[in-house]
């Protein structure tokens, strides 16, 4: 785990997946989305599915090597498996080489972990080799049991990550202990993506500290400005 004190705005970029999934961007905006995060040098940007192919047209008209992320099931995670596994099909088809996906949050509320698990592997499947997928728990709404349950589901069924939130849910964003639940559950054989709420260096820094390995901000610039350049 990072040490808060050790953290340079360098360092931070590199697990930032910059983002904009407000339903009603323009495409103006996908592009300025773009360009920032070139500029901060981030890890990725992260998209709703229709801008995605806009998002890879973007970064690739800058020369930029970021990854372009985009969602799925989102923000509920009440879609069939089948309907999140076209879904992602079409997203990679259109470049994106990462998937967040939102789990059932019913099934997950009557214990069905089985199930969870099962709609994972579909969207896994549909999936390129090498494309990242990362999976949405909405952490907020789980018991602790939950949260491990959801991980180890997770992990069975091949994602790459978990994390912790859409960040629309009203019952709330990411936590320091959803964070260190994961973390531990997972072992460093997942990576952990925190986002839901982040809009500062100190809780950026804290939620690396605890053990997120990959952060999704909107507010990527104030919290990198926030942060010591290094050296």
């Amino acid at each position: 785990m990072a040490q808060v004190s050790a953290l340079t705005r360098a360092a931070v970029a590199r697990t930032i997946d910059h983002t904009l999934l407000k339903p009603e961007a323009r495409a103006a905006d996908v592009v300025a989305l773009c360009q920032e995060a070139a500029e901060l040098s981030v890890f990725a940007v992260c998209v709703s599915p229709s801008r995605a192919a806009l998002a890879v047209a973007t970064l690739r008209s800058l020369q930029s090597p970021l990854a372009v992320a985009s969602v799925v099931g989102f923000p509920s995670g009440a879609h069939h498996a089948a309907i999140k596994a076209a879904e992602a099909e079409r997203a990679v088809a259109d470049g994106a080489r990462e998937i967040d996906m939102v789990i059932d949050l019913g099934l997950a509320a009557d214990g069905e972990w089985g199930a969870i698990e099962r709609e994972i592997a579909t969207v896994r499947k549909a999936c390129d080799k090498g494309v990242l997928l990362k999976v949405i728990l909405e952490t907020a709404l789980l018991s602790p049991e939950a949260i491990i349950n959801g991980c180890r589901a997770s992990e069975a069924a091949g994602a790459d990550y978990v994390k912790t939130s859409t960040g629309f849910h009203p019952a709330g964003g990411a936590s320091l202990e959803a964070i260190r639940l994961m973390a531990g559950t997972v072992g460093g054989r997942l990576g952990v993506k925190a986002s839901g709420g982040i809009r500062t260096a100190r809780a950026a820094s804290e939620f690396l500290a605890a053990g997120a390995t990959r952060l999704g901000l909107s507010a990527s610039r104030v919290v990198l400005e926030g942060l010591p350049a290094g050296s």
